[in-house]
């Protein structure tokens, strides 16, 4: 199915119509293509390292000068762009204050390109998947995404124009340079 929508009201409108219907059915929109999956019902564990990096990430957050951006998680609905529209569900994502000074606080989607991209993997994520995630977000200009493994513990960092790293529970995260002063040892991002 392919999404055309004329005016800025009627895409968040329409968009909103076709990706929050709830019949257990997961929806996101990629270069103006509908797509469609089972829901995946998080687990335990997801939820927790949600939680855990979500608390991380607020300790940073608090500790940053007015205006602040904003951070999402659940499967926070993102409009990546409209031309084409590019709509996904992100596990976990922060958006500067610039990019949502000008939202409407009333839309359930958050319009723009996030500086922080998190997916975490879940048992029916495919490689594929997760690969073309990571090269929508960088595509995008999501300047720093994580893509956080349960099972191995580890975190693999990817960034624009560099190549992809890979960091577990001895060592640390860091946010730098798109997060000035986040670190944290990555050990308690699974506690």
């Amino acid at each position: 199915m392919s999404i055309a929508i004329e005016s800025p009201v009627e895409a968040i409108e329409a968009t909103e119509a076709i990706l929050l219907r709830e019949d257990g059915t997961h929806r996101w929109i990629i270069d103006g293509q509908l797509r469609e999956s089972p829901m995946t019902i998080r687990n335990r564990n997801h939820s927790r390292i949600t939680t855990n990096l979500a608390k991380l990430l607020g300790y940073w957050w608090d500790q940053q000068p007015q205006p602040r951006g904003e951070i999402l998680t659940g499967e926070a609905g993102v409009r990546l762009s409209r031309d084409p529209e590019t709509t996904v569900g992100i596990d976990l994502v922060y958006f500067s204050a610039e990019t949502l000074q000008n939202q409407p606080g009333d839309t359930t989607l958050a319009e723009g390109v996030p500086i922080l991209a998190v997916e975490i993997l879940s048992p029916s994520d495919t490689h594929q998947d997760v690969s073309e995630k990571i090269d929508l977000y960088l595509n995008a200009g999501v300047a720093l995404v994580w893509i956080v493994d349960p099972h191995h513990q580890t975190v693999r960092i990817h960034q624009p124009v560099a190549r992809p790293t890979l960091a577990n529970v001895d060592q640390e995260l860091s946010g730098e340079p798109h997060l000035p002063g986040f670190r944290t040892p990555i050990a308690r991002i699974f506690e």
